[in-house]
């Protein structure tokens, strides 16, 4: 969430970012409506003030026996009685409106972030690794798990509709072996705290993290009003929200493995085949809580702990750095990992870590107090994957593939896979 008095002064550097994402200008309805808020405010205290003084100048006319003067006051006091309340209403409802078009104003882009409009005007970082060569045909994952028999999508389906997979026997084990794998590496190497947070929240955790008001139709709601999370980012980052925290404790480094329930609202006819975009998934989640002269490096160290999972895997890969177009909401810059895929002849996003600036803390009024000063200030706040279980799946599924339309398994995950070496045809 932006602040409206950095809008006040930066009115036009606002439009400018808001022009780099797409947008339309925002700032001179806002600083209206916030002059609006403050004259609203003004009034309600002038009419307080009014009211007290008033009722002062009541006693001193009655001391003074000037009955006219105190009945004269007494209605100018009825009158604000009456008044005041409906000023009030006013200034909440235009605060109200304020913070909520506030609420839906995305993030302030960095200057180095690329300007552009989608997915076209992001720039690459780096590779890592070199496609695989074979003899064989690739295949694509789905093509490959059904042919072992691991992979169901019509039980699935059967189950619970579209856009979920059933995985059973050596598959569901090897899903269960690369977010163990993953979770071990952040954790007791990369300095991470693991966490087994709630996958149920209220509303005040979601808006924390930009998912509301703009996103509820990607979301899945109970009957009682909580949401599923759609990633563990949002209650990983809300375990400071409302808290001060010392400035010498950061950064606080969290990661999760959990399911992750996405509506997919907007990616009707995308990916319909196969389990690459699904309603459930599991994640291995990294957030980072820093101050702020510390976020820009934190956002390089996390990106390169996402980037490890796929150098152990022996995964080839490259890193984009997003345009404004095509990054989210909440972030100031985006990396975006993406694997290669020899089924689908092509990268896909495996893994995304975004810096967010303040914009979190001050929706989740997260603060820190610094070192050599009182002063309290915001917290920084990232997010990343370290990575998409399921795609990483996917990923060791096709690059792993054998001529026999078995899978080897890879090296580091041998230890979690009871001493399967590959997966190999359901009997």
């Amino acid at each position: 969430m932006l602040d409206i008095k950095w809008i006040r002064d930066n009115a036009e550097a606002l439009d400018a970012a808001l022009a780099k994402r797409g947008a339309e200008p925002a700032a001179a309805s806002l600083i209206a409506l916030d002059e609006t808020r403050r004259t609203m405010i003004q009034k309600a205290q002038d009419m307080q003030s009014r009211r007290n003084a008033a009722s002062k100048e009541i006693g001193a006319a009655m001391a003074q026996k000037n009955s006219e003067l105190a009945e004269k006051l007494k209605a100018e006091v009825a009158e604000i009685k009456v008044s005041l309340p409906q000023a009030e209403d006013e200034e909440r409802r235009v605060t109200a409106e304020l913070n909520d078009t506030l609420a839906r104003l995305p993030n302030i882009p960095l200057d180095d972030v690329p300007v552009g409009a989608d997915e076209h005007g992001n720039v690459e970082k780096l590779k890592w690794g070199s496609k695989p060569t074979w003899n064989h045909k690739p295949l694509e994952h789905y093509e490959i798990g059904e042919y072992l028999g691991w992979m169901d999508f019509e039980g699935a389906a059967k189950l619970s509709g579209a856009r979920f997979t059933i995985l059973k026997g050596q598959l569901a084990r090897l899903e269960r072996a690369l977010g163990q794998f993953m979770l071990d590496v952040h954790t007791q190497e990369h300095g991470y705290t693991e966490v087994q947070p709630p996958l149920l929240v209220r509303d005040d955790a979601m808006f924390g993290t930009g998912q509301l008001p703009k996103f509820a139709e990607d979301l899945f709601k109970t009957t009682d009003g909580r949401w599923l999370i759609p990633t563990a980012e949002v209650p990983l980052t809300n375990l400071v929200r409302e808290e001060i925290l010392d400035q010498e404790k950061l950064p606080l480094r969290f990661a999760a493995l959990t399911p992750c329930f996405r509506s997919e609202a907007g990616s009707a006819g995308r990916d319909t085949r196969g389990m690459l975009r699904q309603h459930q998934f599991m994640k291995c989640e990294l957030v980072s809580i820093t101050d702020a002269e510390s976020s820009i490096a934190e956002h390089e160290r996390m990106t390169a702990c996402a980037e490890e999972i796929l150098k152990r895997l022996g995964l080839h890969y490259r890193v984009m750095t997003l345009c404004t177009g095509d990054m989210g909401f909440g972030a100031r810059k985006t990396y975006d990992i993406e694997v290669w895929l020899p089924g689908q002849d092509t990268y896909r996003e495996i893994s995304s870590c975004s810096v967010c600036g303040d914009f979190q803390g001050r929706r989740m009024n997260a603060r820190y107090r610094g070192k050599d000063d009182k002063a309290l200030k915001f917290v920084h706040s990232l997010n990343g994957s370290g990575v998409a279980v399921g795609r990483a799946l996917i990923a060791v599924l096709e690059n792993y593939l054998n001529p026999d339309g078995s899978v080897t398994i890879p090296d580091v995950l041998l230890p979690y896979m009871g001493g399967l070496t590959k997966i190999s045809k359901a009997n």
